[in-house]
């Protein structure tokens, strides 16, 4: 016997049938017109909305006027985010919907394993109770459920494509619950409505995988269609690139597992830096941060905003080390030019990339700052734009790569 047979005949007293009755025999012709419209709904406008509180809201209020005693709906999906692991949205009568989600901690939580939802998704059954007829140990949710007065709880799995699971519940304070018309109701709009959720959840994932690997400009750029080889995008930015001094001796001793950690503290100094300066990380190149902050119509704001950043994650970094065992330093260069975003590949595989000459000098001018013992160097063009600040001639330099010597220069 299976784990799922077993938890079945556990939980037996909890589940709705595995295939009940054409829903849509229970329902009188005017119910079957609003629950064709309620599905006309999910399937049309619905998956079109770009903000699914408004498809829950809207869903819901179809519910209540189909005369479903509908008074909380809530929605659970997984997400594929790199600190989050799941989003729910909660819709309660004369509150609309709102959002929130449930961050990620690496295993399953003792809230999920004993949630309606976790019954749900082993059995692959609708669960249903009345929460004032439970112990508060029996699920999780009781406690919530009871104490909002609702008598009738339904909490439905859904299926993805891909294999996710997700959940909806539907929840009544109607003394009698939920008739078996508000079940067949719910039933026959159900794969509508599971549908419009993959279809939303799929968007979701698809604009924050390709964020959170390539960046905000890069992933819209590339859901806009920008996907083919050679194509190049140019704009003028203030540029910092950033890395961590001798990474290569403080990891050559360290298990993989300690050098990304190590690598991730120093990200959590740089980056939070960069984005709260209205920056944008492009690339993270081994232990190299690649940063943009767009010029628009005031190249002086710009390379403001990069020194602001460089100096604060500088901060950051030395306030980690009164408690850090591994100690590290970081470098920063700023310069300001024009970064050129391109498809660069072979075949179906390509990478959105940043070239140019004037990225690649921020990258020697990173490498600099050990040779000179320097945290933060400018190039000339950031300190002309920044003629209020006082920086020191460290002299002019052969870069690799790069015709001619090169003016750098340091804060004072």
């Amino acid at each position: 016997m299976s784990g799922a047979q077993r938890c079945e005949m556990k939980n037996s007293q909890y589940l709705l049938p595995a295939k009940a009755d054409d829903p849509w025999s229970l329902l009188d012709p005017a119910n079957v017109k609003k629950a064709i419209s309620i599905r006309d709904y999910m399937l049309g406008e619905g998956r079109f909305n770009t903000d699914a509180n408004d498809t829950l809201t809207a869903l819901a209020e179809q519910l209540v006027s189909a005369g479903l005693p509908l008074h909380r709906c809530v929605t659970i999906v997984r997400i594929l985010h790199a600190i989050n692991s799941a989003s729910y949205r909660v819709w309660e009568q004369g509150r609309g919907a709102i959002a929130n989600v449930f961050p990620y901690i690496g295993t399953a939580s003792t809230e999920y394993e004993t949630s309606p939802s976790a019954l749900a998704h082993e059995t692959g059954r609708w669960v249903r109770f009345n929460p004032q007829d439970l112990q508060e140990t029996d699920f999780n949710l009781v406690p919530e459920l009871k104490q909002a007065g609702l008598t009738d709880y339904i909490c439905a799995p859904t299926l993805m494509a891909n294999g996710m699971q997700n959940i909806f519940s539907f929840a009544t304070q109607a003394e009698a619950g939920f008739s078996d018309v508000d079940v067949a109701l719910l039933q026959a709009t159900f794969p509508a409505i599971e549908a419009c959720q993959e279809i939303l959840v799929m968007h979701r994932i698809l604009k924050e995988v390709t964020r959170m690997y390539v960046g905000e400009e890069p992933h819209e750029r590339i859901l806009a269609g920008d996907v083919h080889r050679g194509e190049v995008t140019r704009l003028r930015s203030a540029i910092l690139f950033a890395d961590m001094r001798e990474f290569t001796l403080l990891t050559s001793d360290l298990s993989a597992e300690s050098a990304t950690a190590l690598l991730n503290e120093y990200y959590d100094c740089v980056v939070p830096a960069v984005e709260n300066n209205g920056g944008e990380v492009l690339k993270f190149i081994g232990d190299g941060v690649l940063a943009i902050f767009r010029a628009g119509q005031d190249d002086a704001k710009a390379c403001a905003k990069a020194l602001r950043a460089a100096r604060q994650g500088r901060l950051a970094v030395a306030n980690r080390r009164k408690s850090a065992e591994i100690q590290f330093d970081v470098g920063v260069a700023l310069h300001f030019g024009e970064v050129a975003y391109g498809n660069i590949g072979s075949g179906a595989r390509l990478d959105y990339t940043v070239i140019g000459r004037d990225v690649n000098l921020a990258s020697r001018l990173a490498d600099m700052c050990g040779t000179l013992g320097k945290t933060i160097l400018v190039s000339e063009e950031i300190r002309q734009h920044l003629s209020d600040e006082a920086f020191e001639n460290c002299g002019s330099y052969e870069l690799k790569g790069l015709a001619g010597k090169i003016p750098v220069f340091s804060e004072v």
